[in-house]
């Protein structure tokens, strides 16, 4: 392993072993996606080997197979009426208002969806996740159906950003291999520069024709478990942001 990677993972490691703590005998959880969620799903898997009693909806096939594996059981959504706790990772989060950007790792729809299920949605990350400013180093993920998915790219483009096709696999030619969700979509990554206003652009992807989801979750997350090098800090919701006129998809 590069030893540049060493700390990042241990980090993402104890930022997920914390989160794990929070779920409790008889919970519906939601088992998030991505590298530091992945984490949280193998100390859920170690708890529930050790007598743990829950039932899981997960947002990926990825996180599926992975709960599987960890004997946790499994459910659709649609088979519960909500969901007690979600853990889950996030590409930028700014702290001062919880609002994030998410869906890098491909399962932003499903995110999505099982967030807006859930009564305590807690976000686990290392600390390079932390942002001043929303679209600093990542972009705003938009799923996209595949039909005309040209318009919507430029449709996309309007909007002032510069919308690329994601491959399936890195350095590939998206054009003839693109990435294709687990529920059969494109996505665009969609490059904007710092986002001053995320509640409008929200707002402004959302009404696209050809838009199935974007990767802006606002008035989502409830808790932040965030490790580095000082170690782990956690963050409840400011009570300001539940004041706010803010979407909530």
């Amino acid at each position: 392993m590069d030893q540049t990677q060493q700390p990042a993972l241990r980090w993402k490691q104890e930022a997920g072993q914390l989160a794990a703590t929070y779920i409790t005998d008889g919970m519906i959880v939601g088992l998030g996606t991505g590298s530091t969620a992945t984490e949280a799903i193998k100390a859920i898997g170690m708890r529930v080997r050790a007598g743990l009693r829950i039932t899981a909806v997960s947002t990926s096939d990825r996180s599926s197979a992975l709960a599987g594996q960890l004997g946790i059981p499994l459910v659709e959504l649609d088979s519960v009426l909500s969901i007690d706790v979600t853990i889950d990772g996030a590409d930028e989060i700014d702290p001062a208002s919880f609002i994030l950007i998410k869906g890098l790792g491909g399962a932003l729809l499903r995110e999505k969806l099982i967030a807006l299920a859930t009564k305590m949605e807690i976000i686990v990350a290392d600390d390079s996740k932390l942002v001043r400013t929303l679209g600093a180093h990542a972009p705003v993920p938009v799923e996209v159906e595949m039909f005309g998915w040209r318009h919507t790219q430029t449709r996309l483009e309007q909007l002032g950003c510069r919308p690329v096709l994601r491959p399936g696999t890195p350095g590939a030619d998206a054009r003839t291999a693109p990435y294709i969700t687990d529920n059969g979509h494109y996505i665009l990554d969609c490059h904007f520069g710092l986002i001053q206003d995320p509640v409008g652009l929200a707002h402004a992807i959302k009404s696209l024709s050809g838009v199935v989801e974007h990767g802006l979750f606002i008035g989502l997350a409830h808790r932040l478990v965030i490790a580095g090098p000082g170690g782990i800090r956690v963050w409840d919701r400011p009570a300001p942001l539940d004041n706010l006129p803010l979407p909530q998809a």
